[in-house]
């Protein structure tokens, strides 16, 4: 069979990339032809994306890709663009992690109670959700000329095609998405007096979201396609496991941790557990929860002048285990900022003695971080009745190999890490079966198993030792 080329247009919330796929018979090779930065930029008191930054490196990695059969895009979730009557876009898109948001959660949450909203949404209680940013953006008359609402991907999508549309996965997590139905939560919308019509029509993964417009510099009628458009959702897709028993991590500035199912968990003690049911692709549900991931290490990195991180995690290693630490999903850690002086300060104000040196903030934060993943993959296990076999560590994070092995060690499980561009691979995969590619979900995991490089790391060590350190730091 003669190979097809895909390109997966893949935005990360520290960097973006385009790369190519061929993909045919037993054939999965991926290519790399453009990686830039995402640097968000504050103006006016705002934290917003550089949105046309984004678009321009998007467009010159498409052009630089040589003849290609479709393209897909994804990326981060819940933020968004809103356009006008006339489909211009009224403002840069505003970053999760800017403060707009702050207290507006506790305010939606007073006024529907938590029961009816994971009722409706099945979604985890995070303050940047987007319908916390709407109830904001509103406040402020944000929406009074707003027509459209486009998540990022179907944003660069539109400018790209000029065919406006929401793909599913996304939008599962903005939570104004009735988790049941698969369709917009119309009536939540108006409980909350958000305008119903700002939400463009659903779209399925591997469904047409238009042709490339002449403006693109970019051949006339190039189809896009609409993928998992939510990273986390286009990486579950490209976890390469076998049947059912597996848990992910998908692990990057965020560690995503859960199961794949077959139906949502709606019960109170998943809700009480602030566990999210996202769409994923073929109608199966995420089930999971975030955990703050690798933000930590990112931005403890930026604070010290970026030195040399392998050198650090050499070094961590070495040091002992549990000496400093700190539950990852503590508010001060969310927004940017001096990160080694907040773990310091967290760990003076728990009656520990804070970490002396690099070396020990990052064995700190490792350890932090393998305690968050065996506290929400136990859960995410208890809660859904799916217990796993093997956890699938894939992003970024699986290239931090004293990580993946002190995850094996707290979740007393084996690990599988790879490969590290899951993202990008479920985006092409999913493009490849819409063209006949590849018939299945099942088919394009067994290619990536065939095809990339992977790692093992078997359990070892005291679990009595981790049941203790997560106790210490409430992670249980």
């Amino acid at each position: 069979m003669t190979a097809s080329v895909f390109a997966a247009v893949d935005l990360g919330a520290s960097s973006g990339r385009v790369m190519t796929a061929r993909i045919g018979d037993g054939l999965l090779d991926l290519t790399e032809v453009r990686r830039f930065p995402n640097q968000p930029v504050r103006a006016g008191g705002t934290l917003h994306w550089d949105i046309l930054s984004l678009y321009r490196n998007a467009l010159e990695g498409l052009r630089a890709a040589g003849p290609l059969t479709s393209v897909g895009i994804d990326s981060w979730a819940v933020d968004y663009g809103l356009l006008d009557a006339s489909g211009s876009l009224l403002g840069n898109p505003v970053h999760y992690r800017d403060g707009r948001t702050d207290g507006i959660m506790r305010e939606v949450r007073a006024h529907l109670p938590d029961e009816v909203l994971y009722e409706l949404t099945g979604l985890q209680f995070l303050p940047f959700n987007t319908v916390y940013q709407l109830v904001a953006a509103a406040r402020n008359g944000g929406l009074d000329r707003a027509e459209t609402l486009l998540l990022i991907p179907d944003l660069l999508a539109y400018w790209l095609t000029g065919s406006a549309g929401a793909e599913l996965t996304n939008a599962s997590t903005t939570a104004l998405f009735d988790v049941r139905s698969r369709t917009w939560s119309t009536a939540l919308m108006e409980r909350l007096a958000i305008p119903a019509g700002l939400f463009p029509a659903l779209r399925e993964p591997g469904t047409p979201a238009g042709t490339m417009l002449a403006e693109t510099g970019l051949p006339t009628g190039l189809p896009v396609t609409a993928v998992a458009s939510h990273d986390t959702a286009s990486a579950v897709a490209a976890v390469p496991a076998s049947g059912d028993r597996f848990a992910y991590i998908s692990c990057g500035t965020w560690s995503l941790v859960g199961v794949e199912l077959p139906t949502p968990v709606l019960t109170a003690a998943s809700r009480a557990a602030n566990f999210t049911n996202e769409a994923g692709v073929d109608g199966t549900t995420r089930y999971l929860r975030n955990v703050m991931g690798l933000w930590l290490l990112q931005e403890s990195l930026r604070a010290w002048g970026s030195p040399s991180l392998p050198e650090l995690l050499d070094a961590a290693a070495a040091l002992p285990p549990f000496r400093a630490l700190v539950n990852p999903d503590a508010a001060q850690f969310l927004p940017p900022g001096d990160m080694p002086a907040r773990i310091a300060a967290y760990c003076r104000r728990t009656g520990q003695q804070e970490p002396a040196g690099e070396a020990a903030t990052v064995r700190c934060i490792l350890d932090s971080l393998a305690l968050g993943h065996r506290a929400a993959l136990r859960q995410a296990a208890a809660l859904s009745g799916r217990e796993p076999e093997v956890v699938h560590l894939v992003g970024g994070g699986s290239r931090n190999a004293l990580l993946c092995q002190l995850t094996a060690d707290a979740c007393g499980l084996p690990v599988v890490a790879g490969p590290v561009e899951a993202t990008a691979l479920g985006n092409v995969l999913v493009q490849a079966r819409a063209f006949g590619v590849v018939k299945d979900l099942a088919e394009m995991r067994g290619l990536v198993a065939a095809t990339q490089r992977l790692r093992r790391y078997e359990p070892c060590g005291d679990d009595t030792a981790w049941a203790g350190a997560a106790e210490r730091v409430g992670l249980v």
